[in-house]
């Protein structure tokens, strides 16, 4: 690369790496978060809960009505296609 073609980073290379062990202390939070979100999983399934169906339950919460909504019509068509009846 060519003086010209060299990305332009400023010379204040402290910020840069603050910038990068933030990153990489919060993708070990990440990292941690999900074990624990693993081991509550672990710990409903062992008190006989179905674990897929919490996954999809969770899913469903973050939807809004109207989406949900969308979602279940649509669900429910695409079964009726396949002849897939309640």
């Amino acid at each position: 690369m060519t003086d010209e073609t060299m990305p332009k980073v400023g010379p204040d290379g402290g910020k840069l790496a603050a910038f990068i062990e933030r990153i990489e202390r919060l993708e070990e939070e990440r990292k941690e978060l999900g074990a624990d979100v693993r081991e509550v999983f672990a710990e409903a399934k062992g008190e006989g809960f179905d674990t897929k169906i919490m996954r999809q339950i969770i899913r469903l919460r973050k939807m809004t009505p109207a989406d949900r909504a969308e979602a279940e019509f649509l669900r429910d068509s695409y079964k009726k296609l396949l002849g897939i009846e309640d």
